[in-house]
């Protein structure tokens, strides 16, 4: 008998006893009334029985995903461990559970082992334990079902390192419309930021196809199981960049066991804490701003002045300290109050309440607390009244006094002050202005223009948050335990800055790869940018290099479009997962352009891919692409920027909107001169085109193609069309 078939036998076995067992539990729990009385400790017994119900339910098709080998160094015989999704204790004592999650301390073992003959090792609760792997195994179960057995690593066969074997196989499954998990693939350096300590900002930089998001997702899970005491889900917040992006990955989460994590862009998250309204209509507009000019003349140019960027910037966070510490300083009214003649509460008394009793409280409380204070002098006062009839008439004229003495005070009302920031209303003297004259004219101008119409944009919302927290206090109910920032190179330090007022011990995970920066107009143009913002203690930085979205042609092909049109050296390295080439293809005419484009989808769609996307340089050419190919493709999806769902399929897309997805083959139309512009940011748009692609990448071009994309024939460029 071959070693696999004693290997699939052994495993075989294995997994019918791990299934007997979990619905022998399953039925023993299922058999137990579900308690709904008010007893307490009844209830807390139920909650254990659901969860672990729920547990048994959700292992049952898939109880396991690996075995790990181990023993422990001068500790007894070699463990079989069992790594699933979801721990399994067997219901008598025993030495290991049936099935260990994966997030537990000795599961790092399984993906931080690399291979060879020295000893390997974990950190556990008690201290670091040593000891040797002899094997590591990935299995494939689906409803509960074995499929495959894949020896990774194996002592005993004198194999020197764990092979890539399994995930190349993993690598090669088609997509569907939905991100997946990855535990049971999780390599060595994903592994190492998933179990990084939680009090820390990681800034992740991760070139296309690294699993940037699937790792901070499972980082969640991680922290979750971790530091159970400590963190909750609905204290923990993911924003991604739309709503239709958050659709996208919002399996993973629910697969790992997890949920009530919540997921929001920035911008809607921005806008509920200050109650105000901005419109999704105004991110599209923006972006057509950028990317829907004249093609030829490639993406506009960007600088300090931009306003975006400095929308962004430290230099308008540090002003607006400076305008509120200018209005702490003159708020307070100039004179005594008097709530009826005669009665005299000094200027001195109140200025001693505002500037030194109630210091500690941001200065809309402060102001409150002052006020409130005022009121209660008064009712004092009016208790030494002479007559009923004089305590009437003076407590009429307090109250219209305090109101007066009130409208004295500046408003302390984010919108109200940002108005005044950029001119949209007069300052009233409580700043003065040379104080605002550092803003460029062009922000100024523009910002006074919208603000005057009461229109609020998505880049004004940092700074109208930061006077808001400035301005109150922020209620405790309102951090987080953990805040993750995807595609967070088109995130402001401005904003990340912000955002740590609102979490606890600065923990953050940002991710993002600058290589993909099509947002400069608004994004960080290097990490330090937002590393500069915590302390070295406080911050750790991760560069995740390998990809496993694409194949090794692919790969190396965008990579030339980096070095050559970017000048980059965040160049990706390819697991060895070759495919075929990618392919350049003129078309044969300029009038038969779509033609072209329809006879490259129907050869990519007779492949049998989930998903094939078309990406277009502009909307407006999605839009008339779409209606040119619907009739033959009624499924396809045109992707304009306003969904909140991604369909999977067939789908038609600005090149721009199709960051953070991913796609079987992909058909770059009209990747000529023409549509990409010899500049940096135009190179990055054809990179992010180029690596939405696992398996094929297909670039039909016109007459020229831009100097940055290699068009000789070679081992991964193949011109012109397949042969029939």
């Amino acid at each position: 008998m071959s070693a696999f078939q004693s290997a699939y036998q052994e495993e075989q076995q294995r997994l019918q006893e791990v299934i007997v067992e979990i619905d022998r539990q399953l039925e023993r729990l299922r058999g137990i009334p579900v308690y709904t009385g008010h007893d307490f400790t009844e209830q807390v017994l139920e909650a254990g029985r659901e969860e672990k119900r729920q547990a048994l339910a959700k292992s049952l098709p898939e109880p396991y995903f690996g075995r790990l080998d181990f023993q422990e160094n001068g500790v007894g015989e070699r463990k079989r461990l069992y790594i699933g999704k979801v721990g399994l204790d067997k219901e008598e004592a025993g030495e290991y559970p049936l099935v260990i999650d994966w997030r537990a301390p000795v599961a790092s073992l399984f993906y931080s082992f690399t291979g060879g003959t020295e000893p390997a090792s974990f950190e556990a609760p008690e201290g670091i334990i040593e000891g040797l792997v002899y094997l590591k195994r990935n299995v494939v179960i689906r409803k509960q079902i074995l499929e495959r057995v894949s020896d990774t690593y194996d002592r005993e066969s004198g194999g020197p390192a764990v092979s890539d074997e399994f995930l190349v196989y993993r690598l090669g499954e088609n997509k569907d419309h939905r991100l997946r998990d990855i535990v049971s693939t999780i390599q060595a350096e994903q592994d190492q930021i998933i179990r990084a300590a939680r009090n820390t900002a990681l800034i992740i930089q991760g070139v296309a196809g690294s699993g940037k998001t699937t790792v901070a997702l499972h980082r969640l899970a991680y922290l979750l199981y971790q530091y159970k005491e400590q963190v909750s889900a609905d204290k923990m917040i993911i924003f991604a960049p739309n709503l239709m992006f958050l659709d996208y990955i919002s399996d993973v989460l629910p697969e790992l066991g997890v949920g009530d994590i919540q997921q929001r862009t920035f911008a809607d998250w921005a806008a509920e804490q200050l109650d105000i309204h901005v419109t999704s209509q105004d991110r599209l507009e923006t972006m057509a701003q950028w990317f829907e000019g004249d093609p030829r003349l490639g993406t506009p140019d960007v600088d300090g002045h931009t306003s975006g960027r400095y929308k962004g910037s430290l230099e308008l966070m540090k002003l607006i300290q400076t305008c509120v510490e200018t209005l702490e300083a003159g708020a307070l009214p100039g004179d005594d109050f008097s709530p009826w003649d005669g009665a005299v509460l000094p200027r001195e008394t109140i200025a001693e309440w505002y500037f030194k009793e109630y210091r500690p409280y941001p200065l809309a409380k402060r102001k409150e607390r002052v006020l409130t204070r005022i009121h209660r002098w008064v009712e004092m006062e009016l208790k030494k009244s002479p007559s009923a009839a004089v305590m009437k008439e003076r407590k009429k004229k307090a109250a219209q006094r305090e109101k007066s003495y009130a409208g004295k005070w500046p408003k302390f009302e984010p919108l109200a002050l940002y108005k005044m920031l950029f001119g949209a209303v007069k300052s009233s003297g409580l700043w003065p202005e040379e104080l605002t004259s550092a803003i460029p004219d062009s922000v100024k101008s523009a910002t006074r223009s919208d603000l005057k119409q009461n229109v609020v944009r998505e880049e004004d919302l940092p700074g109208l948050l930061y006077f808001h927290c400035l301005l109150n206090d922020i209620a405790s109910d309102q951090r987080f335990d953990h805040i993750v920032i995807d595609e967070a190179q088109d995130f402001s330090p401005f904003q990340v800055a912000v955002l740590d007022m609102y979490v606890r011990g600065h923990s953050f995970t940002i991710l993002g790869d600058l290589s993909q920066g099509i947002h400069a107009y608004r994004g960080v143009h290097a990490w330090e940018e937002m590393s500069s913002l915590f302390s070295e203690e406080n911050t750790a930085y991760y560069a995740l290099t390998r990809s496993y979205r694409s194949t090794m042609e692919i790969i190396e092909f965008a990579n030339r479009v980096l070095e050559n049109g970017v000048r980059s050296d965040l160049l990706a390295v390819p697991v060895f997962r070759s495919g075929d080439a990618v392919r350049l293809i003129s078309y044969s005419d300029p009038a038969m352009r779509e033609e072209d484009i329809k006879q490259a989808m129907r050869a990519l769609l007779e492949k049998e891919y989930r998903t094939v996307a078309v990406l277009t340089r502009t909307l407006q050419e999605a839009k008339a692409l779409h209606a040119a190919l619907n009739p033959e493709w009624p499924e396809l999806n045109l992707i304009d920027g306003s969904e909140q769902t991604y369909q999977g399929g067939l789908s038609i897309l600005p090149v721009y909107l199709s960051k953070g997805f991913e796609f079987d083959a992909v058909v770059m139309a009209d990747a000529d001169t023409n549509h990409y512009a010899d500049k940096a940011w135009d190179a990055k748009l054809m990179y992010v085109g180029c690596t939405r692609a696992l398996h094929e990448l297909w670039l039909l071009h016109g007459t020229h193609v831009p100097r940055y994309v290699d068009a000789e024939p070679s081992e991964i460029v193949a011109k012109g069309w397949p042969p029939a």
